[in-house]
């Protein structure tokens, strides 16, 4: 599914492309078109991408599933690597020339992007383009997870789910940073050598008895996290699962992924109704505990923002893994992919 790497025409100067969608609802109505270059702010770096990360949340957000996305119009994407073109007024860490990734609240899925001075990073040099786009979201969703929320050990286990995917991956690759042992699971078989390779010793195949499959499996191994956004009988399962004083830590639910263009509603309504529930005094008696969380809403609280790239930062991780490239004008073929759940590390559109 990867495809071949070839430029995309540029726009003209002054203007810039873009992947747009008239409204949520239906993923065939995000198109590419050529806009004007609007004005940069004062403290903003104008960035020439080269690179877009693809996450979970585009899917979303185009199908409007996402109650963070933008009403009416909009321009998807998280996350982005490039080339410095420009620099606002205000800006003093930055200059022309330089290579940098960084994060947007959505806006990313364009051949030019202004971004906030305190929201880039420059790109290490050992880093491609397509490293640095791969590298904001899926990190600091796993270091939340795992850190913030999750409180986990050194010594302990945590169970990732999705484990080859990009927040999985770099999961795993953060547990292993902090010395936590890995379960990791994954919803075919063809991910299991990859997952080995990555040095997971321990993978599942997620089977449809899921709570007897760990049962089986784990045997007495106790689980302290597990970090999920599976969802349904696959989270209660691993719940039920946790050791005492175990954390179950959610960030999403591809149970209710759409189809292959809109949102499927009977089948968003059957997840709903049978949806896990849990009930508090059971946490108490049982010393378990569920936390969750959105990313995207942690994306203003700046200087919590600052913190995590500083803690992150002291784990010295490798580049991420990126797992398929696409043109920057195959964005419906590379949203497809993600969306089918075959995809393997993250999914990147390059320029």
């Amino acid at each position: 599914m990867t495809a071949s790497q070839q430029p995309t025409s540029p726009a003209p100067a002054g203007q810039r492309q873009v992947w747009r969608t008239p409204q949520a609802g239906d993923l065939a109505q995000l198109s590419l078109q050529t806009e004007a270059l609007p004005d940069l702010p004062a403290d903003a770096v104008r960035v020439d991408v080269r690179a877009v990360g693809l996450n979970f949340a585009d899917i979303l957000a185009l199908t409007g599933m996402y109650s963070a996305a933008p009403t009416g119009a909009f321009i998807p994407g998280l996350e982005l690597a490039g080339v410095v073109s420009a620099v606002g007024s205000a800006v003093t860490e930055f200059k022309v020339g330089d290579r940098v990734m960084g994060s947007v609240r959505f806006g990313a899925y364009a051949s030019v992007v202004d971004v906030a001075a305190d929201r880039l990073q420059p790109l290490p040099d050992s880093w491609s383009f397509a490293e640095g786009a791969a590298f904001f979201v899926q990190t600091f969703a796993a270091w939340y997870g795992i850190h913030h929320l999750g409180a986990a050990k050194p010594g302990q286990r945590a169970l990732i789910h999705s484990a080859a995917g990009g927040v999985g991956l770099q999961a795993v690759r953060i547990c292993k940073a902090l010395g936590i042992d890995v379960v990791g699971t994954v919803g075919n078989v063809d991910k299991v050598e990859f997952l080995k390779s990555q040095g997971v010793s321990d993978v599942l195949v997620r089977e449809p008895d899921f709570a007897a499959q760990l049962k089986r499996e784990l045997a007495d191994k106790p689980i302290h996290l597990v970090l999920d956004a599976v969802g349904g009988k696959v989270q209660e399962a691993s719940f039920k699962a946790l050791a005492p004083t175990g954390r179950l830590v959610v960030y999403g639910a591809t149970v209710f992924a759409p189809g292959e263009r809109k949102m499927r509603r009977f089948h968003m309504l059957l997840e709903y109704l049978r949806r896990p529930r849990y009930d508090a005094l059971s946490m108490i008696s049982e010393n378990r505990a569920l936390l969750a969380f959105n990313l995207i809403w942690l994306w203003e609280q700046r200087e919590f923002f600052d913190a995590m790239i500083r803690e992150i930062a002291t784990l010295k991780l490798p580049a991420p893994h990126v797992g398929h490239q696409f043109r920057f004008d195959e964005a419906p073929q590379a949203l497809e992919l993600l969306r089918s759940g075959r995809s393997v590390g993250k999914v990147v559109l390059t320029r």
